[in-house]
């Protein structure tokens, strides 16, 4: 009897996670193409980056000096588990501090002291009405 609780459990437990990784995203406009990265006028200064929130698994959207939201999207559902509060680490490699690529970002959300890496897929800046669209909470 012990053992089919314990089945059970096991059971529910994984159709929990199912349910939450089958979630869809809040954001209204579709994921961007694997690779997309900004045209030259929109790249990001790293140190003009002020906030961040997930908005789901693979998705997060950063302020960048105030005055623009960016989408940075994540493969493999990196930030599954992830919540707000949860510090974001951002490596810039040597050479330059402007992000213009997926390549240009290395970026780790710290769990309990352990840093997750994150695979960069793509960064694109949010129109105005995308960023006037999101929910309050998901606004960096």
């Amino acid at each position: 009897m012990r053992l089919a609780t314990i089945a059970l459990a096991a059971i529910a437990a994984a159709a929990s996670t199912a349910a939450i990784a089958a979630k869809p995203s809040p954001l209204t406009t579709p994921r961007p193409p694997s690779g997309t990265g900004l045209p030259s006028g929109q790249c990001i200064r790293s140190s003009e980056i002020r906030g961040h929130t997930i908005a789901d698994k693979d998705t997060l959207l950063i302020d960048v000096g105030g005055k623009a939201t960016y989408r940075v999207t994540m493969k493999g559902g990196c930030l599954a588990g992830a919540v707000a509060s949860d510090p974001l680490v951002t490596r810039i490699p040597p050479g330059s501090p402007i992000i213009c690529k997926p390549i240009d970002m290395d970026i780790a959300i710290s769990r309990g002291g352990f840093p997750s890496q994150c695979i960069v897929d793509s960064i694109v800046r949010m129109t105005p009405e995308e960023v006037a669209a999101l929910p309050r909470k998901l606004k960096p």
